[in-house]
């Protein structure tokens, strides 16, 4: 890995694999390169205000980022991919089979999945494969109607998306390798979708074929394109959050006792892991006209990389922004982990309602989980992801004793 003096304009972004290499990289780009092109003619934005303005310029700042690459066709139904004012009917009427009072219903069976998860757990155990991957997608799995043998592909899948390098993201050769990776997904994903047309049940898949808003329906591709959609944000955002969350109160041990102590304070300690370890750390625009962004000209056509893991801690935006502070109260356009405006992600009610099921679920079986690094092996042990996804693969955990918790 090369150190950060070397990542001058021109070059590329270093991964996500050492967080002092990422960190260091960002606070010199906020401080003098806050608008940077790449080799690839990529323009990267690392502070929170430039981030915030063009989350919230959906015209200038276009989310179909197939217009970036030569011959590439759109995507129906990937929400994050569409703009207004085709982005405002769909959402509509997918909001109207993922509704808040649904997402809230789920609560009791989170409460029973993470408790049948954690009675498995021993002294040690590895707290993504034990919890922080079964979680979300037995979850996510269960609400499209998904059947639980298919479960372990997913992992699959999700591990093979994120291994794809792209390289120059506009070169028609990187498109066509994440289609190759991405091809059984979008089949497995229609086969779905066709079931329901001919046998409609009672799960979420089956109410995305059925609905309408406004006489606007979704055809079989938009369907098939938003379940494969949730399914992979669904649970990739609430892995690498609980991963995150263990891993910041290893660092911050405390917290164990302070929260059970003010279990009311859960969802504070949720939202500021969520800032200072995003689970993701970019977000992709390609802009449709020339725009200027902290004093400098961002050309039509351009793709631009919104750092989140770079406004989130920005200095301008945060006082003291490296510290977890329990009281920072993040709300609104200071929380900007499920982006922000028409783009902010429909699932975070249902991944900020797994995390704090799991946090409870964890202050009552353990006194204390410890995360074991292995010196020998890099970064620890932790495996983690070199992009996009902030977080790691791997989180070996010691459970401290002394606490007689529930189960233990």
């Amino acid at each position: 890995m090369t150190t950060p003096a070397t990542h001058l304009p021109g070059d590329l972004p270093p991964d996500l694999t050492d967080d002092t290499v990422v960190f260091d990289w960002l606070a010199t780009m906020r401080e003098e390169h806050p608008v940077w092109a790449d080799r690839y003619g990529v323009f990267h934005v690392f502070r929170h205000d430039d981030v915030l303005a063009a989350l919230r310029d959906t015209v200038t700042f276009s989310s179909e980022m197939t217009r970036a690459v030569e011959g590439a066709a759109p995507t129906p139904g990937m929400l994050t991919q569409i703009d207004p004012p085709e982005h405002h009917a769909l959402r509509k009427v997918m909001s109207s089979a993922f509704t808040p009072r649904s997402v809230a219903a789920l609560e009791p069976r989170i409460q029973e999945i993470t408790r049948g998860l954690l009675d498995r757990t021993g002294e040690r155990f590895d707290l993504v494969d034990a919890l922080a991957f079964p979680l979300p997608v037995t979850v996510i799995a269960e609400l499209l109607g998904l059947p639980p043998e298919d479960h372990a592909r997913f992992r699959e899948w999700t591990d093979q998306l994120f291994d794809v390098q792209l390289g120059d993201p506009s070169d028609p050769a990187a498109a066509a390798r994440l289609s190759e990776v991405v091809a059984p997904m979008v089949a497995y994903f229609r086969d779905q979708v066709r079931n329901r047309l001919v046998d409609p049940g009672d799960d979420l898949i089956s109410r995305l074929v059925t609905a309408e808003v406004d006489g606007r329906t979704l055809d079989e591709t938009e369907a098939s394109n938003f379940a494969f959609s949730l399914l992979l944000a669904g649970h990739i955002t609430t892995t690498t959050l609980l991963g995150s969350i263990v891993r910041t109160f290893s660092e911050h041990p405390h917290l164990w006792d302070d929260l059970r102590a003010a279990p009311e304070r859960v969802p504070d300690a949720i939202e500021e892991v969520m800032r200072l370890r995003p689970p993701f750390a970019q977000l992709p625009r390609i802009t449709t006209v020339d725009t200027r962004l902290a004093g400098r000209t961002i050309p039509a056509g351009a793709m631009v990389t919104l750092w989140v893991l770079s406004a989130n801690h920005d200095p301008g935006a945060h006082d003291d922004p490296e510290r977890f502070d329990l009281d920072r109260g993040i709300r609104g356009p200071n929380q900007l982990s499920f982006g922000h405006g028409v783009h902010f992600c429909i699932g975070a009610p249902l991944a900020r309602l797994e995390a704090r099921v799991a946090v409870h679920g964890l202050l009552a079986r353990f006194r204390r989980l410890v995360v074991e690094l292995d010196p020998g092996r890099p970064h620890g042990g932790l495996q983690p992801f070199g992009q996009i996804a902030y977080g790691t693969r791997r989180l070996p955990v010691l459970a401290m004793p002394g606490f007689g918790g529930e189960s233990r």
